[in-house]
């Protein structure tokens, strides 16, 4: 028998990241609310134009994009190894088993008191012991036949106790012997060592997500650290010379919205933000903070059209780059790109509008981190919208909508500036081109902290 805080001898070797994103990918996702979602989140194209000069038919589709961003993470998985790590329990949640959870103890580790009352040893009525038994003491006497002791919930059943009676269960009579209120069944509410687990059985297997529950398991089961994939590093790199980070707009400067929410919705998806760094509209500075950058992940805000101060396709020439995604067909979001600067490091470049942004997060940075932290990915699913949506004629949609009941509501405020919507909302609703008519039932991206999912933990 293993004892707690040691490895159990037959517990299978930790699983490199690779290994791990394979046993995902053949895990079923999390079941969702709503209907499945069906019909065309699949393929693979050929990578878009290269340049901003391209044309707009020659964008990716939207599925594709994000076909593409999963494929690119797990090439890069391949190609570079990531070993998994040890992390303490209370830095876990969100992470990925790399290794199984096998149980380091019998759990309960001895036979307890499952509630409060008397351990009573042979039909009643008992002689009460003078002393009672706590949770967290030493193991106590042993009983005789006839005999009962005080006892609390967790506490070591005594040697020799054959049923615990409940406090409500039990009276005493004027001698101070007790008496039971009901028939007492042997090993009635008592918890036998190893009930629930053996030392040594696998309690979780490879590629489950590190839940509050997870952690609290692993706790229980002897481990104080946890075999996991790593986070994705990742570095935030804000462009324009036209924003502020404090004040009220002015004189044609206006706030910027993306750098305090692109971090905590970054680390939501399962990465590690290590720097958010304000280049301004400086294309030697861009160079240098991409070119000396050694994260998983670059993300950039604005600077992805062809206007004059649009370094982001100049610099991705200049240190050659290969364009995975250049410009997707959604909307708002449509001058979003995908890069590979490595074998291990890519590029995502959001445009510069705040909901056009979170359109670039979702369609390519959410599947890119995914698969990296070998998270598993979620079941689509559908529900009904409330209202039709007018659509792009050749462009997928997102729009922000609250759920209600078994439908999802489209919200106005749904422009490529606009926050106001997607701060009221509790998913992005899945337009196809052509638009959507009342009732008609549309795929649904969850948002990380209306979902209830793990990834409401932003720290």
């Amino acid at each position: 028998m293993t004892s707690p805080g040691t490895r159990a001898d037959a517990e299978p070797e930790d699983l490199d990241v690779e290994e791990a994103l394979a046993l995902v990918r053949e895990k079923p996702g999390p079941a969702h609310r709503g209907h499945d979602a069906h019909g065309g989140h699949h393929g693979h194209g050929a990578p878009a134009s290269h340049g901003p000069e391209g044309s707009h038919h020659r964008a990716t589709p939207w599925p594709e994009a994000r076909t593409t961003a999963e494929r690119a993470a797990r090439a890069a998985a391949r190609a570079v190894r990531r070993t998994p790590v040890p992390v303490p329990l209370d830095a876990a949640l969100g992470l990925t088993l790399a290794a199984p959870l096998a149980a380091l103890t019998d759990l309960p580790s001895f036979d307890t008191s499952a509630m409060d009352g008397w351990a009573v040893a042979g039909p009643g009525p008992w002689t009460v012991r003078d002393e009672g038994v706590l949770a967290g003491h030493a193991e106590p006497g042993s009983l005789t036949d006839g005999e009962a002791v005080r006892i609390a919930t967790g506490a070591r059943i005594p040697p020799d106790a054959t049923a615990v009676l409940r406090t409500e269960h039990g009276r005493t009579d004027e001698r101070g012997r007790l008496h039971p209120g009901r028939e007492v069944v042997h090993g009635q509410d008592i918890r036998p060592r190893g009930q629930e687990c053996r030392s040594g059985d696998q309690l979780l297997p490879v590629g489950t997500l590190a839940t509050p529950a997870v952690l609290g398991l692993a706790a229980a089961a002897g481990y104080d650290t946890l075999t996991t994939v790593p986070r994705p590093r990742v570095d935030v790199l804000v462009l324009g010379d036209e924003l502020l980070t404090e004040g009220l707009p002015h004189d044609g400067l206006i706030r910027d919205a993306l750098g305090p929410m692109l971090p905590p919705w970054l680390r939501a998806l399962g990465a590690e933000v290590r720097t958010v760094r304000r280049i301004g509209d400086d294309a030697k500075a861009l160079h240098r903070a991409v070119t000396t950058s050694d994260a998983d992940l670059i993300v950039t805000t604005g600077g992805t059209a062809a206007g004059p101060v649009d370094h982001v396709h100049p610099t991705l020439r200049r240190i050659g780059a290969e364009l995975l995604v250049d410009g997707v067909k959604a909307r708002p979001g449509h001058p979003m790109l995908l890069a590979r600067l490595k074998d291990d490091q890519h590029l995502v470049g959001l445009p510069g509008n705040p909901l056009a942004a979170v359109s670039g997060l979702l369609t390519l940075a959410e599947p890119l981190l995914r698969t990296l932290a070998a998270r598993p990915a979620p079941e689509p699913y559908t529900l009904p919208l409330r209202d039709a949506v007018h659509g792009h004629p050749y462009d997928t949609r997102l729009v922000p909508v609250v759920l209600r009941g078994e439908g999802a509501v489209p919200l106005r405020y749904n422009g490529p500036a606009m926050l106001r919507g997607i701060a009221a909302a509790d998913a992005l609703a899945v337009v196809p081109p052509g638009g959507a008519r009342s009732g008609q039932e549309a795929e649904l991206l969850d948002l990380p902290w209306a979902s209830g999912g793990i990834g409401v933990c932003f720290t």
